[in-house]
């Protein structure tokens, strides 16, 4: 006889592909949801900064919604967005683009999801330097991808990566070398020669890149030194090489909720990144592509002024911090967040749920970005001074009463 009874909360969760019902939620979003209801957090675990999106951005949207750009769109994002794109990396870099090798997705998230559908089956492995923002290797091993994770080497105040413990680490199964400069969490800037090694080995070995440069346009070059952008795999490979970049309009133009980003792929892949795209969301909303148009071609000053006032920020929270013999940074070259480590620190984030109930300030436990990051905690700095002076204030109280 058939059973017929309604099944089980248990049996339920044991039919779900076992890869996606075994990932664990993210480390943030835990600190973040053990937080809520707690009076006077300083909230500095996610990466954003404080600012709404500005006018000339959300009006440009609000315009075409009215206007009642409603309907279905291009797959690959409307072609003024995609325009507008290549000539925004044209001016950044002063090489050419072609419109034909972006594509636009919902959030960058989303360019991360699309990557892994295009170039990866079930037991392939992706090489990750660790520590990483966690929206990398839990994605993958949903998937049935094997994240190999190649932890830097933490020295007082210095992160270095070991190239050759980052090739050693490819096996036969490896596909993809995802590269994270300016990196989350820890703000380290890949060198020229670094960059020009990935290429190589990549190059020679067959592997993909996937290269997150999501924080370009945040970097903070020594005293004395004018580039304003750090060094870049856009400016050493070829867009239509085994390469793929992953970008969003989040950080830059405050438009974290927007969720709307890009993809730079060879144009050989537009048929199969059009399908992703059909077969995941069906495009892009049109009204919030023309706000991100209104972002690329008005929103330099915006960007300027963001990228001072995350310097600003980082400057007062590591000149606070390094007061402190107990605790230990290496002082981030890009991106917005401090890497720090208390001393004694065995578990990050038990540590972060007492700074929140002990010292008002909530930080991302370092053990969220994987094997590298435990005993470290993420501070974001791209928030308004007064919070940054108050929370660094708390911090250091916190450490001489603990």
């Amino acid at each position: 006889m058939l059973d017929t009874s309604p099944s089980r909360p248990a049996e339920i969760l044991g039919a779900l592909r076992p890869s996606v019902a075994a990932e664990s939620a993210s480390g943030i979003v835990d600190v973040f949801n053990y937080a809520q209801g707690k009076p006077d957090v300083i909230p500095l675990w996610v990466g954003q900064g404080h600012l709404p999106t500005p006018d000339f951005i959300s009006d440009a949207a609000i315009a075409s919604l009215k206007a009642g750009e409603t309907f279905y769109t291009w797959q690959r994002g409307i072609p003024e967005l995609r325009r507008a794109l290549a000539d925004y990396h044209s001016r950044l870099y002063g090489i050419g683009f072609d419109p034909e090798n972006f594509y636009v997705c919902q959030a960058g998230m989303q360019s991360v999801q699309l990557t892994i559908q295009a170039l990866l089956e079930p037991g392939d492995e992706v090489v990750v330097p660790s520590p990483a923002w966690p929206n990398y290797a839990a994605p993958l091993r949903m998937a049935g991808v094997r994240p190999l994770e190649v932890t830097l080497d933490f020295n007082h105040n210095h992160w270095r990566l070991d190239l050759d413990r980052l090739f050693d680490s490819v096996t036969a199964k490896t596909k993809v070398l995802l590269m994270n400069t300016p990196g989350n969490p820890l703000g380290r800037v890949m060198t020229r020669a670094e960059i020009i090694a990935v290429r190589d080995f990549a190059r020679k070995r067959g592997l993909w890149i996937v290269a997150d440069e999501v924080y370009a346009r945040f970097y903070f070059p020594e005293p004395g030194r004018n580039d304003a952008l750090p060094p870049s795999f856009l400016e050493h490979c070829d867009r239509d090489e085994r390469i793929i970049f992953c970008n969003t309009f989040s950080k830059n133009w405050a438009m974290t909720g927007w969720r709307v980003g890009w993809m730079i792929a060879p144009k050989i892949m537009g048929g199969v990144v059009e399908n992703l795209v059909q077969y995941n969301t069906s495009g892009t909303t049109t009204f919030l592509q023309k706000g991100c148009l209104a972002a690329l071609e008005q929103g330099e000053a915006f960007v300027a002024a963001q990228v001072a006032q995350a310097r600003t920020g980082r400057d007062i929270i590591c000149d606070a911090l390094d007061s402190s013999a107990e605790i230990e940074f290496a002082r981030p070259e890009g991106a917005f967040y401090l890497f720090f480590r208390i001393a004694g620190t065995q578990d990050s984030t038990a540590l972060s749920r007492r700074l929140i109930d002990e010292a008002g300030v909530g930080l991302a436990p370092g053990s969220a970005f994987g094997p590298g990051g435990e005993g470290f905690l993420r501070l974001c700095f791209a928030r308004k001074r007064e919070h940054l002076e108050v929370a660094a204030e708390r911090l250091l109280s916190w450490l001489k009463r603990r």
